[in-house]
Order: C-alpha cells, then sequence, then structure tokens
C-alpha cells in the first residue's frame, strides 16, 4: 500500500510498504481522510520531536522511518480475534494515543500525562497518511451516519480543545480570550461557545484567520492596530475569566496572563520551542492562576456528541481537500507557504 513515511526534515517520502494485518485485538481500517497538524508540520521542519530516530519507541519499539498521520477517519474492514465492541463496515475514527498503562499516571486514568506517552503516526503504529491502519481495538471510536468522514478527521484536533476548555475554570455567561487562531485556537473557539462563554475575544494578526475567527463568531482584536491587554480589560470590564494560550510564543504568553481578571486563569495550550520569560507578580499580586494542557483523555465520545449538533463545523475550517499523492507539495509545503490556510484533509481515495 501507499503511506507516507518520515525520514528527516525536509524529507518525506511516499513509499509502497506491506498492509498491515488485523492480528489478535486489532481493527484493521480503511483511511478516508487526515489532517495535516501543527505537529506534523513541525517534523517536517524542525524534526525530530515527537519521532524517535535512532532509538526505537518503547511502546511501539519503532523508529524512523515512520508513517504519519494521527488525525483520521475512515471504515473497518476487518477484525481481529477477540474484538468485540467493533464490526467490518464500522464508520470510525482512532484516538491516537499510546501509554504504557502501569506508570503512576496511568494508574490515575491518566494516560495522555503517561511516562512513556506517544501518538501513532509520530512514535510508529502506523499512520493516516496511508491506505491502511490497524490499531488496538481501545483506540477506535464508532461515528453515527450524521457526522461525515470529512468531519471525522477533525475529531482529534477538536479533542485538543475541547480538554483545553474543560481543564479550565470557565463557567456558563465567563468571557474568554483566546490568542491566536490557527486550527486548535480556532476550534478552542468552537468549544468555548459550547461550554457557555458569553463572549469570546480572538487575538490574531494574519487576515485570513482573523476572518475564520469571526466568522465563527469571535470578537477579534489586531495587536498591530491597538493594546489587546488594555482592550481586553476595557471591554470585559476588568479582564477576561480565562485566557487561551495557542501561540507558543513568549511575549504573547504574558499577554494573556495581563489580559486576564483579579483571580482569573491562563490556560497554555501551545508547545514552546523555546524559554518564556514571565513575571511572577503578574500571577502572584492579582491570584491568578496558570494551566498547562497535553493532549486530552477521555473527550471523544464528548466531541462527536458535539459535532452531531453543528459544532466545529468542517465546512468552515477545511480549507482544501488533497490526494496522498499530492501530500507534500499541496499539503505541508502549502501550509508554509499560504497563510490563507487553515486545516488541510488527505485522501488516499482520491
Amino acid at each position: 500500500m501507499k503511506a507516507l513515511r518520515w525520514h528527516g526534515v525536509k524529507d518525506l517520502r511516499l513509499e509502497t510498504i506491506t498492509e498491515p494485518q488485523a492480528l489478535k485485538g486489532k481493527v484493521k481500517i480503511r483511511v478516508e481522510w487526515c489532517g495535516i497538524c501543527g505537529s506534523d508540520l513541525h517534523e517536517y521542519v524542525a524534526g525530530p520531536i515527537f519521532i524517535p530516530e535512532g532509538t526505537a519507541h518503547p511502546l511501539t519499539n519503532e523508529k524512523a522511518p515512520i508513517v504519519m498521520g494521527h488525525e483520521f477517519s475512515g471504515q473497518v474492514v476487518e477484525v481481529g480475534e477477540g474484538v468485540t465492541s467493533i464490526k467490518a463496515g464500522d464508520r470510525v475514527v482512532v484516538e491516537p494515543v499510546f501509554a504504557c498503562e502501569t506508570c503512576p499516571a496511568c494508574k490515575q486514568g491518566k494516560y495522555n500525562l503517561c511516562d512513556k506517552m506517544g501518538f501513532l503516526g509520530l512514535a510508529g503504529g502506523g499512520g493516516g497518511f496511508s491506505e491502511y491502519v490497524a490499531v488496538d481495538e481501545h483506540m477506535v471510536h464508532k461515528i453515527p451516519d450524521s457526522v461525515s468522514y470529512e468531519q471525522g478527521a477533525l475529531v482529534e484536533p477538536s479533542a485538543v480543545a475541547l480538554y483545553a476548555v474543560r481543564s479550565s475554570q470557565l463557567k456558563v455567561g465567563d468571557k474568554a480570550v483566546v490568542f491566536g487562531t490557527g486550527p486548535i485556537g480556532l476550534l478552542v473557539i468552537e468549544a468555548l461557545k459550547a461550554s457557555g462563554a458569553s463572549d469570546i475575544y480572538a487575538v490574531e494578526l494574519s487576515p485570513e484567520r482573523k476572518l475564520k475567527a469571526a466568522e465563527l463568531g469571535a470578537i477579534v482584536l489586531d495587536p498591530k492596530e491597538c493594546d489587546v491587554v488594555q482592550e481586553i480589560h476595557k471591554r470585559t470590564g476588568g479582564g477576561a475569566d480565562v485566557a487561551f494560550e495557542v501561540t507558543g510564543v513568549p511575549p504573547v504568553l504574558t499577554q494573556a496572563i495581563e489580559s486576564t481578571k483579579i483571580g482569573g486563569q491562563i490556560m497554555i495550550v501551545s508547545i514552546f520551542e523555546r524559554e518564556a520569560p514571565i513575571k511572577p507578580n503578574h500571577i502572584v499580586m492579582k491570584e491568578r492562576t496558570m494551566t498547562g494542557i497535553i493532549g486530552y483523555r477521555d473527550v471523544f465520545p464528548a466531541v462527536i456528541s458535539l459535532m452531531e449538533k453543528g459544532f466545529f463545523p468542517a465546512e468552515k475550517l477545511v480549507t482544501q481537500r488533497i490526494k496522498l499523492d499530492d501530500v507534500v507539495e499541496q499539503g505541508f509545503e502549502a501550509l508554509l507557504k499560504e497563510k490563507n490556510q487553515v486545516k488541510i484533509l488527505v485522501s488516499p481515495r482520491l
């Protein structure tokens, strides 16, 4: 079968590899759509970050080259011995988290904090940029007929956004601000809407992304046009209840902290590639709290239910659909060069 494998920085190769089998406890899926994630893009331009190179990943026993892609949907074509909850013909998405099940975090049910945690499509185990994937039964979630395969490919990134909001102290009627409206930031806006936020501010420089944020219902502020911290305090009467930092840019973290009210909260959703200096007194003197989240846990069913009700709409978030043969030039390179792109979906079926 055809599969896109990471060999090194700027070295993704569409290759022919052996089709996976539905071994004991496994579910074999025919991939319909797979999204290109920001983490995929980071691996392309600056990896390896999560991809094991040189030493095999402790849970998959694989190392580069590995098949990429972890935001995907598809149809089950075969199940292995012992699989009972999934059958051939089911429409599904995959929760692509590998966890050891024995470390302290796993024993607490916090599998996203596993000491050895890895992602299918980054740590090995196959990936969505291929024709077929075989995964463990517990990673598979069924989607109803009312949720399209395209929509299904957005379940994984939407889970990050919903988990971020559910992990915050946000209450119905609260005011929130999202710093950075790339794909995850836009999905955080959707998750805030679903969670009952009264006003959602979005801080963004990109004209294209500002339009997308406004289309989703956010009040958009451009830091080139105003002092966003002062503007948020003025508009909210003292600061946002919760600020979500989704840029990974150090100076923006400072803005996020200062944009919140007395007793407000800052949620760090992004991964920082370098250290970010902060002034502790900006937290101490206003009794603010700051929390970080990584990935998600136990939210896929809730995301799928919200999608049935119209949240996280593919028609507003997907900006391009391409075939697997074109994934490097029209996918990865397009995301680097074209600022109007939000989410690009890839299919081996086109």
